[in-house]
């Protein structure tokens, strides 16, 4: 856990960074250049890129209108390891991985590029023994919030660090002899990758 809270730290350091300065550019630049968080309308597609890094994936497609953002996402995690993010563990001797599952997301720009947001996803979870190897499925609708920030690279690019924490209730799976019980409360650092195609100021 101190591991985790200590990556989510580390990635929210920039947010804190651009929080801190003041805008510099004069009125002039403004008027000829919006600032990307000045958009009434934009068209998103991104994604949660270490997901590829351990043989899944994960690609969304969000619209924003004014301050307001929808996005709509599928994801699979590979053979990333998600029981380490759970508070209140069921044990050490099982793995928890992202088989493929959709979910949609509501945000809201609090400040600049600063959003803020809820979510539900529909969520399949691959809990594997380690000690057997034995996997079964766990079906589990998720729901909680999240906030971020778009660091765009120039005009299309960004990077959107930000933290998760997800709830839901109850569920189980039988392994003969073993109980697992999936934790109620997952925290997790994200990282998004994405690119704004289509905009309207």
């Amino acid at each position: 856990m101190k591991k985790l809270t200590l990556i989510c730290i580390v990635l929210l350091i920039p947010v804190f960074n651009a929080l801190a300065q003041s805008d510099t550019t004069n009125t002039s630049s403004k008027k000829h250049c919006p600032h990307s968080y000045d958009t009434k309308q934009a068209l998103e597609f991104e994604s949660l890129a270490p997901m590829f890094l351990t043989g899944g994936f994960h690609l969304a497609a969000c619209y924003r209108y004014e301050k307001f953002r929808v996005r709509v996402s599928v994801i699979n995690g590979g053979n990333y390891d998600a029981e380490p993010a759970g508070i209140k563990n069921s044990s050490a001797n099982f793995k928890r991985y992202y088989k493929t599952s959709p979910g949609l997301f509501l945000g809201y720009n609090i400040w600049k590029n600063l959003e803020a947001y809820t979510y539900l996803e529909s969520h399949t979870f691959g809990i594997e023994q380690k000690s057997t190897g034995i996997e079964k499925d766990i079906h589990s609708t998720d729901f909680g919030g999240g906030i971020s920030y778009q660091f765009f690279i120039g005009r299309n690019f960004y990077v959107q660090p930000g933290y998760h924490i997800y709830l839901r209730s109850d569920k189980s799976a039988n392994f003969g002899s073993t109980q697992y019980h999936i934790p109620n409360v997952d925290l997790a650092p994200v990282l998004r990758i994405g690119c704004r195609i289509w905009s309207k100021y």
